[in-house]
C-alpha cells in the first residue's frame, strides 16, 4: 500500500518543500527544494522535524526513508534565506557588521533549528535510512551522515563546505566525522572542504553503500522494507548502544548491554522470534 501526501506550505516562495509519502511501514520524507538544490530553509526545517515527530508518534511506521528530488540531496544551510542572509551596505556591497541584527546569529539559527533535528533525527524510535540522490554539502551531508544506514548514487557526493565560507561543521558534523573516519579523515574533510565521492565515501566507512544511480531509490527502499519487518525496538537499542560504546569502558559496554536483554527479553519480539526460530516458521514482529 502506498499513500502520499504534502504538508501546508509554510509561506514565502517554496511550495510543498517537504513530499511525505508512505510504503507499507516505511514512512518516505523527500527534501524538495529542487530548484535551489534543495539548500535547507528554517521552513524546510521545521516541516522535516514536524514530519519526524509524527513518524515517531504512528505506530504504523516501523522506517523512515529520506532523500531529495531532483540532482541534489541537499546543498546545506541556504544563505539567502532571511534568517541567516548577512546585511550588505547598498552602497558597496560589502557586509556591514554593525548592521548584523541578533536573529540572525548563526548560533540562534542552530539552537532553534538544526540541534532540535538532529536531536530528534538521532533520537527515532525506528530505524532512519537515507538515499543521497546527488551532492550532500554542509548541513545536508551531515544530516544525511546522521541516519542509521546511508546509500548512495555513484554520482553523489559529501562536501563539508563550512571551511569555504569561514564556520565550523554543524549539524552533528563533528560529532559524526570522527566516529565514522577517524581524527585524520575527519580533519582532512573538514578544513579542505573537497569534495569525496560516493564510492570513496563507501570506501572510507563513511557510508555503507554506494549503488549506480538508476537503482538508489529501489535498493534504499529493499533496504527500509527489510528494517521495518525486522525487531524495530531491538534495531534502536543497537544503535544507542553502539553510540554510548563509544564513551564507555569495556566493562561498562558489557553491563550496558546486559540491562538491554533483560528489557528486550521480556518483550514480545524476543518471544516471537525464538517461538519462530524454534518453529522453523517466518516470525511476526510487532515491538516498537
Amino acid at each position: 500500500m502506498s499513500t502520499a501526501h504534502t504538508p501546508a506550505a509554510a509561506g514565502g516562495a517554496d511550495e510543498a518543500p517537504l513530499l511525505i509519502s508512505t510504503e507499507g511501514a516505511v514512512r518516505v520524507l523527500t527534501l524538495n527544494r529542487p530548484q535551489a538544490l534543495n539548500a535547507f530553509t528554517t521552513g524546510l526545517l521545521s516541516q522535516l522535524r514536524i514530519a519526524l515527530d509524527e513518524a515517531a508518534t504512528d505506530a504504523n511506521v516501523r522506517a523512515v526513508l529520506i532523500t531529495g528530488s531532483g540532482r541534489a540531496f541537499c546543498a546545506g544551510q541556504d544563505l539567502s534565506d532571511p534568517h541567516i542572509k548577512p546585511e550588505f551596505d547598498e552602497h558597496t556591497g560589502e557586509v556591514d557588521v554593525h548592521r548584523k541584527p541578533k536573529a540572525k546569529d548563526i548560533g540562534n539559527l542552530l539552537d532553534h533549528y538544526y540541534i532540535p533535528l538532529a536531536l530528534r533525527l538521532r533520537s527515532m524510535p525506528v530505524p532512519t535510512i537515507c538515499a543521497v540522490n546527488g551532492v550532500a554539502a554542509g548541513a545536508g551531508a551531515n544530516f544525511a551522515l546522521g541516519c542509521d544506514l546511508v546509500l548512495a548514487g555513484q554520482s553523489a557526493s559529501f562536501i563539508q563546505a563550512f571551511s569555504k565560507i569561514g564556520l565550523v561543521p554543524d549539524c552533528g558534523g563533528t560529532w559524526l566525522l570522527t566516529r565514522l573516519v577517524g581524527r585524520a579523515r575527519a580533519l582532512q574533510l573538514a578544513l579542505l572542504g573537497d569534495k569525496l565521492p560516493a564510492e570513496q565515501a563507501q570506501q572510507w566507512g563513511l557510508i555503507a553503500r554506494c549503488v549506480a544511480d538508476a537503482d538508489l531509490m529501489s535498493e534504499a527502499m529493499v533496504v527500509a522494507q527489510k528494517l521495518s519487518k525486522m525487531p524495530t525496538r531491538a534495531l534502536v537499542q543497537t544503535r544507542q548502544a553502539l553510540d554510548a560504546s563509544m564513551d564507555l569502558e569495556f566493562e561498562d559496554a558489557l553491563k550496558l548491554e546486559a540491562r538491554m536483554q533483560s528489557q528486550l527479553g521480556y518483550a514480545h519480539d524476543y518471544l516471537e522470534g525464538a517461538a519462530a526460530f524454534l518453529s522453523k516458521r517466518p516470525p511476526v514482529f510487532k515491538d516498537r
